[in-house]
C-alpha cells in the first residue's frame, strides 16, 4: 500500500479484518473518520486510517470500550496507559472468575444448596482483615481450657493461611474448605481434644514449653532447614558441609537441655531421631499420614494452610530425612 493511495470502504474493511458495516459504524460514531469521499459520496481510507482500524479491532477484541478508544485516538491518553488500565481490569476479571470457579467446583463436589453457594461466595469475597478475624476467632475458641504452657496457642496461631493476591483455584478451594471448618464448632472441639491429648503427657508438655518452642521456631528452624536442604540436594550424611551443620545443631540442642555436646549426646540424639521416624510413621501414631484423629483435626488445618500458602509438600512421606539426620549424627565427629 502507498501512503497517498486511497481505498474504498470494502478494501479498508478487508485489509483491517473488519466488516464493511463495522467500518461504517466506526465512522458514524466518530471513532475513525474516512480520509475522504468520492464524488458519489463513497468513503475512502488511506493506509493510516486502515492502520487505526486495525488498532481499533485489536482493542475491541480485548473488550476495550469505544470511549476509551476514541480518547486514545484523539490524543487524550497513550496506548501504554490504556493497555495498563485494561490489564488491571482483565486481571480483576480473572480473579473474579477464579473465585467463581472455586465456588462452582466446591458446590459440585459437595452437592451444595443455594445457601451454601451464598456462603461460599461470601467466603472467597472476604477482605484480608475478615479472613484474619476468622482464624483468630478459631484459635481463641480452641485455646479456651487447653492445658498447655503459656504462649503455646499463640505459636499455633502463627501457622495461619495467607491467601495470595492472585490465588489459584486450588488455593481458593482450600480456603473455602478451611473457612467452613473454622466456623464449625464440632471441628474446633475436635482440634482442642486432639491437642489436649497430645500435649497432656510430660513429653508433650516439654515440647510445648516456651524454651523448646523458641528453639524450634528460631535456631532449630534455621539449622533444620539447612539440614533438610542438604538432604534434598543429595549431600552424603558424612560430607564436611553436613557435618558442620550437624555440629551446630548438636551444640544448640545441648545448650537447650543444659548438657554437653559429647559423642554420647550425639548418639542419643540419633536414637531420638530414629524413634521420631518410627513414631511419625506408625499407622496409629498421632502424626501418621492416615491417622484419623490427626488427619481430621489439626492435620487437616495444617494441610489446608499449606495449600493456601503455596507450600504444600510434594512428597507423600513427610519424614524420610530423619534417618538421614541420625546417620549424620552417628558419623565420626569432626576433629577439632
Amino acid at each position: 500500500m502507498h501512503d497517498e493511495e486511497l481505498y474504498s470502504i470494502g478494501d479498508a474493511a478487508r485489509r483491517s479484518g473488519l466488516s464493511v458495516s463495522t467500518v461504517r459504524f466506526y465512522s458514524d460514531a466518530g471513532v475513525i473518520e474516512p480520509t475522504g469521499t468520492t464524488e458519489a459520496g463513497h468513503r475512502l481510507y488511506d493506509v493510516h486510517a486502515i492502520a487505526r482500524l486495525e488498532l481499533v479491532r485489536t482493542l475491541r477484541d480485548l473488550d476495550t470500550g469505544l470511549d476509551e478508544i476514541r480518547r486514545l485516538l484523539e490524543g487524550g491518553t497513550t496506548l501504554h496507559d490504556l493497555l495498563t488500565t485494561h490489564l488491571e481490569v482483565v486481571e480483576h476479571q480473572e480473579h473474579v472468575l477464579r473465585a467463581r470457579q472455586a465456588v462452582l467446583r466446591a458446590l459440585i463436589k459437595q452437592g451444595g444448596t443455594t445457601a451454601q453457594a451464598d456462603l461460599m461466595h461470601r467466603l472467597v469475597s472476604m477482605s484480608d482483615e475478615e479472613r484474619e478475624q476468622v482464624v483468630d476467632d478459631f484459635w481463641n475458641e480452641v485455646g479456651q481450657g487447653l492445658d498447655v504452657p503459656d504462649g503455646f496457642v499463640d505459636r499455633l496461631r502463627t501457622m495461619r493461611p495467607r491467601l495470595p493476591q492472585d490465588p489459584t483455584s486450588a488455593q481458593l478451594e482450600a480456603w473455602i474448605e478451611l473457612a467452613d471448618l473454622l466456623r464449625d464448632q464440632g471441628f474446633g472441639d475436635a482440634v482442642r481434644a486432639y491437642l489436649q491429648e497430645l500435649y497432656s503427657t510430660a513429653q508433650g508438655q516439654y515440647i510445648a514449653s516456651e524454651s523448646v518452642q523458641d528453639f524450634i521456631h528460631t535456631t532449630g528452624a534455621r539449622i533444620g532447614e539447612e539440614l533438610i536442604a542438604a538432604y534434598h540436594a543429595g549431600e552424603p550424611a558424612r560430607s564436611p558441609r553436613v557435618q558442620e551443620v550437624v555440629a551446630r545443631f548438636v551444640e544448640a540442642t545441648a545448650a537447650l537441655s543444659g548438657g554437653q555436646a559429647t559423642a554420647e549426646y550425639r548418639d542419643r540424639l540419633a536414637t531420638a531421631f530414629l524413634h521420631a521416624e518410627e513414631f511419625m510413621s506408625e499407622e496409629d501414631g498421632p502424626y501418621a499420614a492416615g491417622n484419623v484423629r490427626f488427619d481430621d483435626t489439626h492435620g487437616r488445618y495444617l494441610s489446608l494452610v499449606a495449600v493456601i500458602n503455596g507450600n504444600a509438600p510434594e512428597e507423600d512421606d513427610p519424614v524420610p530425612y530423619l534417618s538421614w539426620i541420625a546417620a549424620a549424627l552417628r558419623a565420626p565427629a569432626p576433629q577439632s
